[in-house]
């Protein structure tokens, strides 16, 4: 076992609570992509105000949710999971539906499910051995906001195919970083270093 310490950047005071508004903005996202999908799909392809409305909301909630529970000092157990499962089923859902409408390959997508199936059988991991999930890392919402705008220039302006290349090349480049960083992350707290 290494010496006992804090790997986090600031020691937070993690509740248990699972009622709060931080966690029903998480809740939220993954909700909102269903409608997103429906209108899409029954709008024959095409992007309306709505639609853009509601993929702005999802967008903005991710921030919006960590922002609530620091404001509020409601940083929970619940949250730290259900952030990122928020994340990642949404993103599942979404690139689903772009390579199902072709504007995304499915290899990208068999990547980036596969590094998330990895992850979250790591953290379960954790929480078997240290009786907590780890918080989401900064390399993590990093590379989650680059999937996002290279869905998001998918998804809007498919005609854009020299952006496409490069958010994808940028978004794999986070993808494996930040999958390295949790690697590194996850042997430290596997020896014994203190999380939130």
């Amino acid at each position: 076992m290494t010496k006992s310490r804090n790997i986090d950047p600031k020691i937070v005071d993690v509740k248990q609570a699972l009622f709060t508004w931080s966690n029903a903005i998480s809740f939220s996202r993954i909700l909102v992509v269903i409608p997103i999908v429906y209108l899409h799909y029954t709008n024959g392809y095409k992007v309306t105000w709505t639609i853009g409305v509601l993929v702005f909301y999802g967008i903005i909630s991710d921030y919006l949710d960590g922002l609530v529970a620091r404001m509020t000092n409601n940083i929970s157990e619940w949250g730290k999971v259900l952030d990122p499962v928020a994340d990642k089923f949404a993103a599942f859902l979404l690139f689903l539906y772009a390579v199902y409408i072709d504007r995304i390959p499915l290899w990208f997508f068999i990547i980036e499910i596969t590094r998330d199936i990895i992850i979250m059988f790591g953290s379960l991991y954790i929480r078997k051995i240290r009786g907590k999930v780890a918080m989401a890392t900064m390399s993590g919402k990093v590379s989650v906001n680059m999937l996002g705008l290279y869905w998001i220039f998918s998804f809007f302006a498919p005609s854009l195919t020299a952006a496409h290349q490069f958010l994808m090349g940028a978004s794999l480049a986070l993808m494996f970083f930040s999958f390295f960083d949790c690697l590194h992350r996850f042997n430290e707290i596997r020896k014994g270093a203190e999380f939130n």
